[in-house]
């Protein structure tokens, strides 16, 4: 099998000294898309560019101590893309650091992993509507990926889908991460007749679950005692990957942030 893992860690030095490496140490990771960094990679320890046999490879946000992407892999890709480029002109999200793909290129086979972390939409209108122009950006570049390559895309993206992927629905149909538009963008993306045609592997394997799907819990209140979670973590395939999952799991046994790493076994090698 191989495994991979999606975690935003909400800082990789406070992730770190939670017992990270030991975890991903013993999990057996082939590759581990990790979202919010929250440090320049000029000023991340030694220990941590690298660790449980995986090279890190990362995209860092001009501001420090905040957002940043990386993916740790055991095997060498034929190319690494930091950054949207040209898909993002004005670069308003690639200097927030939220986008590092690998590629394992082969003869007769194109294939990426991708970590990124879409913007939150919580803390203001403003930065709602700077989650709206992502989504615009975001949409098309992964359609066009679509068209040339088989990918997985590891990531914190800020939405929960559909009613089951939350505990307080009701309460939140207004709020951030789960409006109207934000679900209806999840859709598309899904559609088996749209431009993307992507496939949510977890709701794939485990297409009903509810109080188990949870993988981020906000620190106010009791939320994480009381499970009262949304699932906004992802792995999100071309079609061919995607049936090439086995088993998925959200590990909540130790907390390295407030989110929990989604660890997903596919039947395939690099």
């Amino acid at each position: 099998m191989f495994r991979l893992v999606s975690l935003n860690l909400n800082g990789i030095r406070s992730a770190a000294s939670k017992g990270l490496a030991p975890w991903a140490e013993s999990v057996s990771a082939d590759c581990m898309g990790v979202q919010e960094l929250k440090v320049h990679v000029d000023d991340m320890p030694a220990p941590l560019k690298a660790f449980a046999g995986m090279n890190g490879h990362f995209h860092h946000a001009e501001k420090k101590g905040y957002s940043g992407v990386g993916l740790y892999t055991r095997h060498e890709p034929s190319d690494v893309i930091i950054g949207l480029g040209g898909a993002d002109p004005s670069a308003e999200f690639d200097t927030e650091g939220r986008y590092v793909e690998l590629r394992f290129d082969k003869p007769g086979r194109k294939l990426s992993l991708i970590s990124c972390y879409f913007p939150s939409g919580s803390s203001s209108e403003e930065r709602q509507q700077a989650k709206f122009r992502f989504l615009d950006m975001i949409e098309p570049h992964l359609a066009a990926l679509r068209g040339e390559r088989e990918f997985i895309l590891l990531g914190d993206v800020n939405i929960a889908h559909k009613e089951i992927d939350l505990k307080n629905w009701k309460g939140n149909l207004k709020n951030s991460g789960f409006l109207p538009e934000e679900r209806a963008w999840m859709t598309r993306l899904l559609d088996p007749a749209g431009s993307t045609r992507l496939v949510d592997v977890y709701r794939h394997l485990h297409p009903d679950t509810t109080d188990e799907c949870y993988t981020w819990w906000s620190n106010r209140g009791q939320a994480r005692a009381k499970n009262v979670g949304w699932r906004i973590d992802y792995h999100l395939a071309t079609p061919g990957l995607a049936g090439a999952a086995r088993q998925a799991s959200v590990f909540k046994d130790q907390w390295f942030s407030d989110h929990a790493p989604l660890t997903i076994d596919y039947d395939f090698s690099l």
